[in-house]
């Protein structure tokens, strides 16, 4: 029987993961499924451009994995059992129904949506751009905004930067704002965060720096002192948070529910699963936490299918380097900052900002959408072959 990889998600970590296996991986002794609730590939990091009214083209999961052997099951993840190596799906309209699909490996890649934090009325009124749906709804409140209509960005995070900047320069008629718990800015250098501070002023974004917001209404959010502050529109950016599903499998998990992995992102309680992305509760080179982010995903996921790889030939598992190098933050279109950071993750004096750092930030995007839609690129004229052996310690190659 061939052995059965199945990927659940097909985001920056799952849809790069299932391209590299099909690549290196012969067909011969391997079938991958990948599961993922919608038909597009999305570009996370694009979805407050998306949100701007930007015409961002989807690029279709079916075409990204034509022809290299990857089976897409478009359905929505309901149940994983570890024990029984089983995954429970739900099918989309159209699609293949209800089902269990069964795996000799796991790669555990759904990443993450908004964190509400329990803040009432954040469920019910704001808005968020850490899906395509999500960010397609604000974009049609956006829209219906008429001139002087204020918009109000909840948190000082990249997206929330991202999110308020590109709001205040597609819309330079509504009056935009950002409500940070801390100082804006405050993990950039000094010129960085002097950068920053100008981009803001340009574009017009009023900052609500020690400002903690305890309820949203319809019109309003109200800050932890009290004082109202007019939002006709709501965007929540104050963190991420996994789905519960890992920890309800029974698989080991961090307190923030993302799984617990080893340095070569194999789950500590369950060696038949793997993690990629922000589920993966991931130890960096610096003995830190990996952040959630996209640089994140794109090294869990190339350590995971290293992993998986070598450890079905029967060859030794690389390291793949988990060092997070720098911050890369869109202002708008025509400006942004590139900040370097040390191994403790601490902001150096050096940064790069404006149009060359706006250049350097769409290079990488580029980069990032290219990767994944061409997932056959760079493919070895023979792949590997699964070991024989029993204790896997022999290696075949396929002509």
């Amino acid at each position: 029987m061939k052995h059965r990889i199945v990927v659940l998600g097909a985001g920056y970590a799952g849809a790069f993961a299932a391209g590299s296996l099909a690549r290196r991986l012969s067909p011969a002794d391997t079938e991958i499924t990948v599961v993922n609730a919608v038909p597009d590939f999305v570009e996370r990091m694009r979805l407050h451009q998306l949100a701007a009214g930007q015409d961002l083209t989807p690029r279709k999961l079916a075409d990204v994995f034509a022809g290299t052997g990857v089976r897409l099951r478009l359905a929505r993840v309901t149940g994983v059992d570890p024990e029984r190596r089983s995954v429970a799906v739900t099918g989309m309209t159209g699609e293949e129904g209800d089902g269990e699909l069964s795996y000799d490996t796991l790669l555990y890649a759904l990443g993450s949506s908004v964190a509400r934090h329990g803040v009432p009325g954040v469920a019910e009124y704001a808005f968020d751009v850490t899906g395509r749906s999500s960010a397609l709804r604000l974009g049609e409140r956006l829209a219906d905004l008429s001139e002087g209509g204020t918009v109000l960005v909840v948190g000082e995070g990249l997206t929330g930067i991202e999110a308020a900047t590109e709001f205040a320069e597609s819309r330079p008629d509504l009056s935009v704002a950002l409500a940070a718990r801390g100082e804006l800015g405050a993990w950039l250098s000094p010129k960085a965060r002097r950068h920053l501070r100008r981009a803001f002023d340009r574009l017009g974004i009023t900052v609500h720096e020690h400002t903690g917001i305890e309820a949203v209404e319809p019109t309003r959010a109200i800050a932890a002192d009290g004082t109202s502050i007019p939002a006709d529109v709501t965007v929540w950016s104050a963190g991420f948070a996994v789905h519960p599903l890992a920890a309800a499998s029974g698989l080991e998990v961090a307190e923030s529910g993302q799984i617990i992995v080893d340095r070569t992102m194999r789950s500590v309680s369950h060696p038949d699963v793997y993690a990629a992305g922000d589920c993966a509760y991931a130890i960096g080179d610096n003995g830190r936490p990996l952040p959630m982010s996209c640089a994140s995903a794109g090294f869990t996921s190339m350590q995971a299918t290293a992993a998986i790889i070598a450890r079905l030939t029967g060859s030794e598992v690389p390291a793949v380097g988990l060092k997070y190098h720098g911050n890369h933050i869109s202002l708008g279109r025509r400006d942004a900052i590139f900040q370097m950071v040390d191994a403790d993750v601490r902001s150096k004096s050096w940064y790069l900002g404006g149009r060359t750092a706006a250049r350097l930030k769409s290079g990488v995007l580029n980069g990032a959408g290219w990767s994944i839609a061409h997932p056959t690129f760079g493919m070895p004229r023979r792949k590997r072959r699964l070991a024989t052996t029993p204790d896997r310690a022999s290696v075949r190659v396929a002509a």
